[in-house]
């Protein structure tokens, strides 16, 4: 990625909590600016780690990607989809308000951005993201990630200009297959590093 190094139309965007650390350290080396970009999860209510959907956060309004294959086979009712979605638009922009604490977001308009996250495993909130940058007419969208699933980074491949994943384990289990440390990056953290 060293070709997008220190230009004036790149902008990394992370994806918090997790992806913050990371892209905190990518656009260092790049010498680029860095944001969020808010995704949030849309888990299942009885399994909230299985993502029905996710949502991203695109100023005023929000993006919302459904998982048509869990939400086939789970089959939660609309109700439990609309509690969840609700729930979790409201948390978005409450840690929107924290991160930014006011400041606009980055503008991504005819801009190569980068997307950066801790890792990929179903790929939920990287494709809300790259759904939601995309709408905002970039020109390069990029996703960037340490470890993914090779089925996911594959998928995902598809929606983007560039996908840069260093490892794809063929035996991929869990992103935190790829740190010594993946404890959960906490609000202080994520406010720090974006300051």
């Amino acid at each position: 990625m060293v070709h997008y190094c220190g230009r004036d139309d790149v902008v990394v965007l992370a994806l918090p909590r997790g992806g913050v650390p990371v892209a905190a350290r990518i656009a260092g080396e790049l010498g680029v600016p860095l944001d969020v970009l808010l995704v949030r999860k849309l888990g299942l209510p009885w399994h909230p780690e299985l993502a029905m959907g996710a949502i991203a956060g695109t100023g005023e309004s929000v993006e919302v990607v459904r998982n048509e294959d869990v939400l086939d086979r789970a089959n939660p009712s609309g109700a439990e989809f609309d509690r969840v979605l609700r729930e979790e638009s409201d948390e978005l922009r409450r840690r929107e308000q924290l991160y930014r604490g006011g400041r606009d977001a980055a503008p991504v308009a005819g801009r190569v951005v980068i997307l950066v996250d801790d890792g990929l495993a179903t790929g939920a909130t990287m494709r809300a993201a790259a759904t939601a940058v995309r709408r905002r007419d970039p020109a390069r969208l990029v996703i960037a990630v340490p470890i993914g699933s090779p089925r996911t980074c594959a998928e995902l491949a598809g929606l983007v200009d560039e996908l840069v994943c260093p490892w794809t384990p063929e035996r991929f289990v869990a992103v935190g297959q790829g740190y010594a440390d993946f404890g959960q990056v906490d609000d202080a953290t994520v406010t720090r590093l974006l300051g």
